[in-house]
């Protein structure tokens, strides 16, 4: 897969450099500022269950 993608990249070697660390970058963004925040409240590890 990832061979794939580098070689759909287009460019030198810079510029695919570039080009897959942005898109990693986007990727986290991605993942930390929407998908994670949206899915915090369905998991289920704030229910504790021990009591006082």
């Amino acid at each position: 897969m990832y061979a794939w993608l580098w070689r759909r990249l287009p460019g030198p070697f810079a510029a695919k450099l570039t080009i897959a660390v942005v898109l990693v970058l986007g990727i986290i963004a991605l993942l930390m500022f929407v998908v994670f925040p949206w899915l915090d409240p369905l998991l289920p590890f704030n229910e504790v269950s021990v009591d006082n």
